[in-house]
């Protein structure tokens, strides 16, 4: 029999290093790459907990949303329904008031006179 050569062993078996090297993280890299191509399309992920009962209508108003044909109606019809009136701005606020019966009319007052 001969004599068995001996090689130092390191510890690591098959290229396992320990905690310090991790292998590459190539399952989220897809999914990042995938939401990007989206926001630069413009489209948002959006995420509601609803009743079960409801998630399939939550799915149907979004499907109307995504279809061309049927986008402007679904949003007319949501706006109209849903939405929170919009704040323009004060100026656009005030045109939009009703001031008919408010009296606009003050009447001067020089306030008190005061002996200084």
């Amino acid at each position: 029999m001969g004599s068995l050569r001996t090689f130092p062993i390191s510890g690591n078996i098959s290229g396992n290093l320990g905690e310090s090297a991790s292998m590459p993280s190539t399952g989220k890299d897809p999914l990042k790459a995938y939401r990007r191509r989206l926001k630069r399309q413009g489209i948002a992920r959006v995420e509601v907990q609803v009743r079960k009962e409801d998630a399939p209508l939550i799915r149907d108003v979004a499907r109307a949303l995504a279809d061309p044909q049927r986008a402007a109606e679904a949003r007319a019809v949501l706006r109209d329904n849903f939405a929170a009136p919009r704040a323009d701005g004060l100026k656009a606020l005030l045109a939009a008031a009703p001031l008919e019966g408010i009296e606009l009319e003050r009447s001067r007052d020089m306030g008190r006179t005061l002996d200084l």
